[in-house]
Formats: C-alpha cells, structure tokens, sequence
C-alpha cells in the first residue's frame, strides 16, 4: 500500500512539474520565436541611404539605462541608448533629421534634461530636430522642457497648452496610523531626513516644506532658463505665461511657445519634406539595432544601476524591467573593469533615491579598490543618485549631475511601526518571549521600543551617519564640520549641489564620457569605445538562472524516490506507521527566531 501512494504522489508530482516547465519552455519558445523575427527583420533593414529622420516617442516610459534582461528586446530604447545614438547619428550621412512625439504629462526632471542636451547636441551637428504634441496637458513644465529646444514645435489645434510649473503631492500616514492606535517609531538625521515624516506626520513639517520648495524652485529656474533660451522669450515673460496657463493652441503660438498648428500626420509630412525627396521615416529603436557597436577604439567601461540599493545581486525575473541595484553585482562589475587591463577608465551611470548603507559602503569600497588599481572612476548623475546614491558616488574622482538631478540627502533613518495597540482594537493579543539580550525583540512588529531599545537603535543610526559624513568628506576632500552643514537629510539639485563641492560639474551622459576620456588620457579627438559590465546575459544563460533551482528539485526528488525503494528505509517507514496508529505523540508548535 505504502509503495502504491509513493507512485501515486509521485506521479502526481511528475505530471505538475512537468505541465509547468511545459507551458514556460512554451514561454522561452514564443519569445525566442519573437526574438528571431526581430533579428530577422534587422537583418533585412540596412542603414539608411539618404534622408532618414529618425522617430523618437517620448510618451512610452522608458529606463534610463538599458534592462539587463536577455528578453526586453521590446522595450522602448533607454535614455542613455537614446543619446548614444543620436551622437552616432550626428555624423551619420544617411540621417537627415529627428521627429518626436512629446510627452503630454511630464517626465521626470533629469530626463527631461538630457533630452534636451541631446536634442541640443544633434542640432549643433547641423541637422534639424521637429517635435509634435498632441497637447500639452500636464501642469509640470518638464514635458515641454525636454523638447523646448526643437526647431520647430508643433500643436494639434484641438489640444491646450497646460504647463504651469511644478507641484508635489504627499500623502501622509501619522493621522491613520493614530486612529489605528498604532505606534510609529522612527529615528532620523536630522530633521530634513523626510522620507520617515511620511509615517509620523499629519503633514508638512517646517524644515519638510524648506527643503521641497528649495529643490523645486531650484528646477523650476532652470527650466525657465533654459527654454528661455531656448524659445527667444525673457525669463519675466516665460513665467507670466506658466502663470497663467492654461492657454489655447492658438493663444501658444501668439506667444512663441509653439511654431505651429496641426496633426501629427501633418508634422511628420512637414519633417519629410524637409529631409529631401526619398526620405523616410525610422524608428530610433530599429535604426539602433543596425548599428555596429565593437571598434578597436580605447575602452572605458560603463556600469549602470538604477532604483534601490540593496545588498546582494537584487535578483529579478529576466522579464522584468528595472530592478535594484545590488551591492555584489555593482561591485563585482566595477572590480572586473579594474582587473581589465583594456579598461581605461570606469565609468559609473547612477539613478537610485537610496537604500541599504551597507549596501552603499560596499560599492564604496569596490571604487576605492579601483582607484587604487589606477582606474579613474567617473559618477554620472541620472534624475536622482541620493541618500546611498550619493554614498556610493562620493569617492569618485569625478561627479557630473544634470542642475535638476536630486541628489545629497546624506542622513540616515530608520524604524518600525509598532501594532499592538491596532491589535487590540479588534481583540488580538501578541505577547513575545525571548532569550538572550533585551535587543531581540527591538525588531517585533507588534510591541513597542522600549527605552533601552530606542536608545541603542539610535546609537546605531548615529554611528551609520558618522560614517556616512566621514566618507563625504574623505570623498570629497571637504571638511567635516562643512559637510555636517549641509548634510542633515537635506535633499540639493545638482545645481545647489555644485555650489555646495558635492558635485563637480553640471552635464550630461556625453560630458561623462568626455570626463572619462579625459581623466584616463585619452586624447580629446580620440573616439572610444564603452563597454558594459557585467556583460549582458544570453537567453540560454538567463533561463539556466531561472530554472536551476526546478531542475534541482526534480533531481532531489528522484533521488527521494530511490532512496524510498531501499529495504532499510522501507523497514523504517513500516515501523514509523506502526508508531503513529495511536493518539500518544510529542509534537511542537516552535517556530524558528528571528
């Protein structure tokens, strides 16, 4: 009998493993097949001949650097693959012009402002960039901001221009939190460490609000000052007509906002007559597909992290876009380019608010080794590198952040909300026990601090702020009594930032590589050649990644089976049956400490 429901479960388990690695070799064999299709379809496109205008649509959200996934060939080109292929297209014969389709509602700040520089760039080459709006209706300048500089801006005549500045909107947990009589417990440094006041406060505190609107005004000035330029109009009458938005199509164009009225049919036939007979139209993603990345020219390496730093490899699906930056992934790559001896220079490409300090000090470290290894090590800034974003970056020989990047915050916080009270609103009762130090419950969900607990958690958070400055200022060659001035959690632009010496020079993704070139002394007129680390996964590697662990189990349970077989084990099991059929039994209810 024993053996009959051994083959019965096993088969049972067989059929749902195998139905499962079914339906996703099912998975991998669609996405290959689509995969193939897509490269099957470059290997038919050549590089334009004559008159290509390359389309750019800035309403589908993208990353600013590449996702690491082998599977995301369907994703809207990166930022920073964006710019790279413009400068390539720059000297390109076959590429008349760029066509954009704006973002109607707002990019983040940082975008908006490498677009521009790259829109900017590409135009210095002596060839033309028209954008089309199907309307401007976000109230945030940035969505015009990324365009502002096109050479002509077109309208559709139905549709509002709405930008009127910047607006920021939290929403703040202390007076739910109240009502639930939960216990909010946080420890911060110092008082514009803001992120913990989410949890704490009913609304904006005094320093909360300083610091928000400092940083607002910082970018909305450099917005006013750049499409100033930009469009020919003084800086007072820019922000009259933000003042008083919204305005019509009509009412746009009066005021030089916009060049012209129209569908995007009709702008996209105005870019192709202005390219010249034979033109077309060609999607930046498809044309950066054609182009031949490897060259013998000198080679700086380029490392990309984007969102949170945790410790680890932030392991994400190879589907998924984005993820985190992990601590082992970033600082194993940043030590292999050191240890290339075709490696030039390192170049470090930063878009995170923050996370782990310990994650933070272990790129840190990773970037001194490098330097000592005679790599300069270069920082460039995306739309924020703040908190751990700006740990990680500080010993860099070299920092560049855009004006409107958010970045400093260099303060720690910490802490936990308490649910006892919550608990018994609704008759639930936790209690905990514990061996050892009072310190092991200091992490318990449901029970409060007690005195003695707080104050060793904060003697823990000071320490990490210690740390924290102490690294700046060694990092940044400051001292420390200056960098505790502007530290305390406070959130800067990068241009606050480098009149404060915490950046050291406002640009873009190409001044970074021009930095890089520079520091690793190569000559000015030399090209070189980026190289990312790690290298990028296969297909064939990311599904080995994913499904190790079912291939494992799969063997552990043949293994299980087999072992059942023996006479030995089968003897034991029968004997086991034996023991069970009666109601005495020693059991548990213990569950593993944490």
């Amino acid at each position: 009998m024993k053996q009959f429901w051994i083959t019965f479960f096993g088969s049972i388990f067989g059929v749902v493993v195998g139905s499962v690695l079914a339906l996703v070799l099912a998975a991998f064999l669609i996405a290959g097949m689509l995969a193939s299709a897509v490269a099957g379809s470059r290997t038919e496109t050549t590089l334009p001949g004559q008159g290509a205008v390359l389309e750019i649509d800035l309403r589908e959200a993208r990353l600013d650097s590449p996702s690491r996934s082998p599977f995301a060939f369907a994703e809207p080109l990166s930022v920073v693959d964006i710019v790279q292929t413009l400068e390539h297209a720059e000297t390109d014969a076959g590429v008349a012009g760029v066509f954009i389709r704006a973002n109607e509602f707002g990019l983040s700040p940082g975008m908006a402002e490498e677009i521009r520089h790259a829109i900017a760039d590409f135009r210095d080459a002596g060839k033309f960039v028209i954008t089309h709006a199907q309307g401007f209706e976000g109230t945030s300048v940035t969505a015009y901001f990324a365009v502002s500089g096109s050479d002509e801006i077109w309208l559709q005549d139905t549709a509002n221009f709405t930008p009127a500045g910047l607006a920021s909107e939290v929403l703040f947990l202390g007076g739910l939190f109240e009502q639930f009589n939960a216990e909010v417990q946080f420890e911060q440094f110092f008082e514009f460490k803001n992120a913990a006041n989410v949890y704490t406060e009913t609304g904006f505190t005094d320093a909360h609000r300083e610091a928000t609107l400092s940083y607002m005004n910082s970018i909305f000035d450099t917005a006013i000052t750049e499409i100033s330029s930009d469009r020919s109009i003084s800086a007072d009458a820019l922000r009259g007509v933000f003042e008083t938005a919204p305005h019509s199509a009509e009412d746009a164009v009066e005021r030089g906002l916009v060049d012209r009225l129209g569908h995007v049919v009709d702008a996209r036939e105005s870019a192709l007559a202005r390219a010249g007979s034979g033109s077309q139209i060609l999607a930046i993603e498809a044309y950066h597909s054609m182009l031949n990345p490897w060259s013998n020219n000198p080679a700086i390496a380029l490392i990309e992290g984007q969102g949170a730093i945790v410790t680890g490899n932030a392991a994400q699906s190879p589907f998924a876009s984005g993820g985190g930056i992990g601590s082992d992934s970033m600082s194993d790559a940043i030590l292999e380019a050191a240890n290339d001896a075709n490696i030039r220079a390192i170049l470090v490409r930063v878009d995170s608010p923050g996370g782990s300090a310990i994650a933070s000090d272990q790129v840190w470290n990773a970037i001194e080794r490098a330097q000592e290894a005679g790599k300069p090590v270069i920082i460039s800034m995306a739309s924020m590198a703040a908190s751990g974003g700006y740990y990680l970056a500080a010993p860099a020989d070299y920092i560049l952040a855009h004006a409107t990047t958010l970045t400093g915050s260099i303060g720690v916080l910490g802490g936990k909300v308490a649910l006892e009270g919550t608990f018994e609103m609704v008759g639930l009762q936790s209690e905990s026990v514990y061996v050892g130090g009072e310190y092991a419950t200091a992490f318990s969900g449901q029970q409060a601090w007690t005195e003695t607990q707080r104050d060793a958690y904060r003697a823990q958070m000071a320490e990490t702020y210690e740390d924290f400055t102490q690294r700046v200022a060694d990092g940044r060659d400051l001292p420390l009594e200056r960098v505790l001035e502007i530290a305390r959690g406070r959130v800067w632009t990068g241009a606050q930032a480098l009149d404060l010496g915490l950046v050291d020079e406002i640009g873009g993704f190409r001044n970074a590589v021009d930095a890089a070139r520079e520091l690793a002394g190569i000559a000015p007129e030399s090209d070189v050649r980026l190289v990312r680390f790690p290298r990028e996964q296969t297909p064939l590697e990311a599904f080995s990644a994913l499904f190790g662990m079912s291939a494992e189990t799969a063997e552990t349970a043949a293994r299980v089976n087999a072992l059942l077989e023996l006479p030995e084990v089968r003897s034991a099991l029968e004997a086991r049956a034996r023991l069970g059929s009666g109601q005495a039994q020693l059991r548990t209810t213990a569950q593993q400490p944490n």
